[in-house]
């Protein structure tokens, strides 16, 4: 995950960083300093970095690798 991918997809849910956080079980603070950061998310804890994107997919996102046109996130097709 990207900085970018976070900034994106929680913007995508309309989540607040307070609402990303307690859906995460992180620290508010947590959130504000992975939004902060520029590209991916490498000096994080795996475990910080998979409760964030777990949250953030339950609610709907997909991330999207680099596969040719950069890294990404969308909503899920509503079925």
């Amino acid at each position: 995950m990207t900085a970018e991918q976070l900034r994106a997809a929680r913007a995508l849910v309309r989540w607040s960083q307070s609402t990303a956080a307690e859906r995460a079980s992180v620290s508010l603070e947590t959130i504000k300093r992975l939004e902060r950061m520029s590209g991916p998310l490498t000096r994080v804890h795996v475990e910080t970095l998979q409760a964030i994107q777990d949250a953030l997919e339950q609610a709907g996102v997909e991330f999207i690798d680099a596969n040719g046109g950069g890294p990404g996130v969308r909503l899920r097709k509503r079925v």
